[in-house]
């Protein structure tokens, strides 16, 4: 799923249990995945990278991830996101 520069997934590393993050803008600005997990599906999570263009963040495993959508945050404007979409 992109949003922005953003692109996310999950199932990551294999599990049900992880989500993955891409930053794939060169503008100085993170890209963060929102969450929720099948445990606790009224908790919105959020996975940010912060490292930079082309480098990719992972969560730690838990429960199945149920939905999620990719955001490119914009310091000054509305975050660019992708629609929420289940794995």
């Amino acid at each position: 799923m992109t949003g922005g520069g953003a692109t996310a997934w999950s199932p990551a590393g294999g599990s049900a249990g992880k989500i993955a993050v891409k930053d794939g803008s060169d503008d100085g600005d993170p890209a963060k995945a929102e969450y929720y997990r099948h445990d606790s599906a009224g908790t919105k999570r959020t996975l940010w990278n912060k490292s930079g263009p082309g480098t990719t963040s992972y969560s730690g495993d838990g429960s199945k991830i149920i939905k999620f959508k990719a955001c490119h945050e914009n310091d000054w404007d509305d975050d660019d996101c992708s629609g929420w979409v289940a794995p």
